[in-house]
């Protein structure tokens, strides 16, 4: 990381002219303040010009995977106007610093990414980046030439005086739009019919990288004296150590210290996940022998007695009985009594886990005053309350990097991971690197929630949908939340705003909490996976058992496009005519309603998630128990695609990532430990299972983006599923898919 970009208080002015008198590079943090602290001016993201002509663009947000690596660098070289082959980026770390208030940003605003927003909160603010140091180029040409600034203008690179018919390059004007003062007024953006960089397909600025293995990831993270560490965590849910024998494990060479770590206790906060035993060594290898060494005896748990058969057993008795009415609207209760036909339904999603292809690992170096923190972390700001929460360490102490990320899909949301790192640091004195094994990975997660949903639909005589029910029983994702009251735990399972919300006017949705000792999280897309299953699942069987077209009958609910208020993530409203459009567009691509052979069908699904909208089209072939997926239609109404590339990619992943964790997915539980540890029994979609047929389309709307991260995998699964009742005349409404076909 380029020292300039490291450097932290200085004024508007001061940036400029530190910026010049090294290696005459420009350096400016533009806009230009997030908040003032005495005197000066906190400055938010940098661009460093060298005098080659070379770009450099510093990056605030940790890279998950969505891309922002490089959409952040299009749009400041769409306004800086560049050339693009000129830019790099290079990644910043954590920046707050304390003021009276409490911490700000140092950088403009918030460093992390997740809820689809990595991009949409970078929008205007790192165009205006771009477009502010545009125009102190131009001012210093201008000064230089000894005309007025309106007689200048830009070519990528160059400031260009048609009147003198004279081009400078940028490095040239580098120190003297370091000497000028900087506007207060920010500059003006460009119109979207300008851009000539934005919304055009460009390379993922880092490919190379990835593919070579020249990109680092937190697990490369290599440190001077740096030791090794990993965890023996207790296998059964809340369970603590009661003895450890490390006899035989300090007998394993190159293992150093052996102690014990304590978890929370059941019901409170998570900081850790699990109690254990530690292992330091002089390698990750001699720390996983010597873990392998060690002899524990663990407590009696609460939970030892938690499974999946109980868990689903006990959904099903609430939904017997009344839960947590959340939202009743209209007369839902005479409306049904009315009712020419009623429908009821009962969908099984599971608990799975984030399985990312990186393991979480962390190092940590904690001094008595201070902590150096590396991490692949999709919250910094989190790592640096983790850390102080198990260190006591100042925050302003705290230094966080952030690497890039082998898969964060929500689970690196949660810091668990950096605590336990610095719990080994300040207990050694060493800087440590905690490395965790896939079976840790898979055992020891914030599992997407699982739930037993009841659907229940009135149908008038005319096949209107006239009321609509949705009654789930779960593990909620805020269990174990600090500060957060019980009849709030529906909140991140039921999205009271989504469709067919203020579509279908009587409307009731009520909720039923089972607390399993698994912990639980966000997982791409939180329950938006889960609600898009159910209730396009649901909307497909309502066709087939009122001998409607799926296709038609969605058409009909959703309607013409109208703004329909919208208060959850995503909002402040909510078009179902966009959905709409990408659904007859799916489906006129895989030409819906074509006669097909015996066997064979089609399905279709719609959802509208953080902003963003997706449809899916499949064709399956269901034949001797066997499912072939034929062709896959996907396509995305995101606004606007500021990276068409990387929506494409997000598009596909989240396709398949959806399609992987309906067929085959599920963490289940046994005398209160997780069963599954490793991809034999946890399976991933296999590169065979995808079709060759496999097209996404990217329809934009206008031209304000949204973001992509999960928009792409909610209706994927229902697709599928709708499509093999298409085919062979099963309905699937427990997933994973895996085993049920006959």
């Amino acid at each position: 990381m380029s020292a300039l970009l490291n450097r932290h208080h200085f004024t508007r002015r001061q940036v400029l002219i530190a910026g010049a008198g090294a290696a005459g590079s420009l350096v400016i943090g533009l806009p230009a303040l997030a908040y003032e602290e005495e005197g000066e001016r906190m400055l938010g993201f940098f661009i460093q010009i060298n005098p080659d002509g070379s770009v450099i663009i510093g990056c605030k947000d940790p890279e998950i995977g969505q891309g922002l690596r490089t959409t952040v660098p299009m749009m400041v070289a769409e306004e800086l106007d560049l050339e693009w082959d000129k830019v790099r980026i290079e990644q910043m770390p954590l920046g707050i610093v304390k003021t009276a208030e409490g911490f700000r940003w140092k950088y403009g605003g918030g460093q992390g990414v997740g809820g689809s927003t990595g991009l949409t909160s970078n929008w205007e603010f790192m165009r205006q980046v771009g477009a502010d140091a545009r125009r102190q180029l131009v001012r210093a040409a201008a000064e230089r030439l000894g005309v007025d600034e309106s007689q200048c203008n830009t070519r990528p690179g160059f400031v260009v005086c048609a009147s003198q018919n004279v081009e400078i390059p940028y490095s040239e004007l580098v120190v003297a739009a370091a000497a000028l003062p900087v506007s207060e007024e920010p500059a003006t953006l460009k119109a979207s019919s300008d851009y000539r960089i934005i919304g055009t397909r460009r390379k993922t600025i880092d490919a190379r990288d990835i593919v070579t293995g020249k990109a680092m990831y937190g697990a490369d993270t290599v440190q001077p004296d740096m030791r090794y560490a990993v965890i023996a965590r207790a296998p059964v849910l809340n369970a603590r150590v009661k003895t450890f024998d490390d006899t035989k494990a300090r007998k394993v060479d190159g293992v150093l210290d052996i102690f014990e770590i304590d978890g929370p206790e059941p019901g409170e906060p998570y900081i850790i996940l699990a109690s254990g035993v530690a292992v330091v060594a002089t390698s990750t290898w001699a720390a996983m022998q010597g873990r392998a060494a060690l002899e524990i005896e663990w407590d009696e748990s609460p939970n030892a007695n938690d499974s999946s058969e109980r868990f689903w057993r006990e959904n099903e008795e609430m939904l017997k009985g009344d839960g947590q009415v959340v939202l009743d609207e209209g007369d839902f209760d005479a409306t049904m009594a009315a009712a020419a036909k009623t429908i009821s339904r009962q969908y099984r999603v599971p608990f799975v886990s984030h399985a990312p292809l990186e393991p979480q690992n962390c190092y940590a170096y904690v001094k008595p005053d201070e902590c150096h923190i590396i991490a692949p972390t999709q919250m910094p700001s989190g790592a640096s309350r983790a850390a102080h929460a198990v260190t006591g360490i100042p925050r302003e102490n705290i230094r966080v990097e952030m690497t890039r990320v082998g898969g964060g899909f929500g689970r690196r949301l949660t810091n668990d991971y950096v605590a336990e790192a610095a719990m080994i640091s300040k207990k050694t004195g060493w800087p440590i690197k905690l490395q965790w094994s896939r079976e840790d990975d898979i055992r020891n997660d914030f599992y997407r929630p699982g739930g037993l949903h009841e659907m229940r639909a009135g149908i008038d005589a005319d096949g209107k949908v006239t009321a609509w029910a949705q009654r789930l029983a779960s593990g909620s994702k805020y269990y174990r939340r600090p500060d957060m009251p019980d009849e709030n735990l529906y909140q991140a399972e039921l999205y009271l705003d989504d469709f067919p919300r203020r579509i279908v006017d009587n409307i009731r949705m009520e909720y039923f909490h089972n607390t399993i000792g698994l912990p639980r999280g966000s997982w791409r897309a939180p329950a938006h996976t889960a609600n898009a299953f159910v209730i396009q699942s649901f909307i497909d069987e309502i066709a087939h058992e009122t001998g409607q077209d799926p296709l038609q009958l969605q058409l009909d609910l959703l309607g013409e496009p109208r703004e329909l208020e919208y208060s959850g993530h995503g909002g402040p409203t909510f078009n179902p005519g966009r959905l709409s459009r990408l659904l007859r567009f799916v489906a006129e691509r895989i030409d819906y309603g074509k006669r097909l052979p015996e066997g064979r069908g089609v399905g279709l699904a719609t959802h509208f998630t953080f902003g963003g909208y997706t449809a899916h089209a499949i064709e399956v072939t269901v034949a001797d128990g066997k499912l072939t997926i034929e062709r896959i239609v996907a396509a995305i109404d995101c606004g606007f695609a500021v990276h068409p590339n990387g929506v494409d990619a997000q598009l596909q992943g989240g396709t398949i990532d959806g399609l992987s964790t309906a067929l085959g997915l599920e963490i289940t539980v046994k005398d209160g430990q997780v069963e599954q540890g490793n991809f034999d029994d946890y399976p991933l979609m296999r590169i065979a299972t995808v079709p060759s047929l496999f097209e996404t389309h990217i329809l934009n709307y206008d031209d304000v983006p949204t973001g992509v991260g999960e928009i792409g995998l909610p209706s994927a699964a229902p697709a599928l599923t709708n499509a093999i009742f298409a085919a062979s005349g099963q309905r699937i409404r427990n997933l994973p898919i895996m085993g049920q076909l006959t």
